[in-house]
């Protein structure tokens, strides 16, 4: 397909009230450059798509004049299986990230095979000066290395990254919560010896709170470290 019928297609697919919530819950995306196509219908758009010959032109013809094409587009990626394109074309496609749902949807398969080069990469992303580039690089950091082959110095990446930007302190917020259900003991002391500015270590406990997967006494002793504001 090319890039005008996939246009034309995600027009046809439209939900017009998917449309306005996606408006009120993307707040930095253009609302004309919403359409509204529900993620199941994009992702089953992709996979009609992935290995089209034409799509190589709809991946290269960047910035997209409309959200759900970059939706699209993180999808097509995330189902590339050779480690060394799929990184190509994500080094390509960060810089045109501008929402947190884009984000987060790129996931890419290939990033598996390859833990190592991955992580360097990872070491660059979350040094850029692009807020959506920072997130991606904590993203990745939370769903490759919070296993088997997690170390403290991992945390630390995410601990030591200091910035204004609501968007990367809240995914900094779910990685800590979610490294508090994978490796408890390990990640508890960089909220007792708050290594986090305070909105971030409370936004990680308030989501470590609402987690199924952290034991009720460990809730307890979280609780415990809230950091509360001081009253003159």
């Amino acid at each position: 397909m090319t890039e005008k019928e996939i246009v034309s297609e995600l027009f046809r697919l439209r939900d017009a009230d998917y449309a306005q919530m996606q408006k009120k819950i993307i707040p930095t995306v253009d609302e004309d450059r919403i359409i509204g196509v529900r993620t199941p219908a994009l992702r089953a758009l992709a996979k009609n798509l992935y290995g089209d010959g034409e799509t190589e032109a709809f991946l290269q013809s960047l910035p997209h004049p409309y959200f759900d094409e970059d939706q699209l587009h993180a999808f097509v990626i995330s189902l590339e299986k050779d480690f060394d394109r799929c990184m190509n074309r994500v080094e390509a496609f960060l810089p045109y990230v501008d929402n947190w749902a884009t984000c987060d949807q790129l996931s890419p398969k290939a990033f598996r095979k390859e833990p190592d080069q991955l992580l360097a990469h990872i070491h660059e992303w979350i040094h850029s000066d692009r807020t959506y580039t920072v997130r991606f690089g904590v993203g990745m950091l939370m769903q490759h290395f919070l296993g088997d082959s997690f170390i403290t110095e991992y945390a630390d990446m995410v601990a030591r990254i200091r910035s204004d930007e609501y968007y990367i302190n809240m995914m900094r917020a779910w990685y800590f919560a979610t490294a508090l259900a994978k490796q408890y003991d390990a990640v508890l002391p960089f909220l007792e010896e708050r290594r986090l500015d305070e909105w971030t270590h409370n936004k990680a406990i308030q989501k470590a709170l609402e987690s199924y997967r952290i034991a009720p006494e460990q809730k307890d002793d979280l609780r415990t470290l809230k950091v509360h504001a001081r009253r003159d």
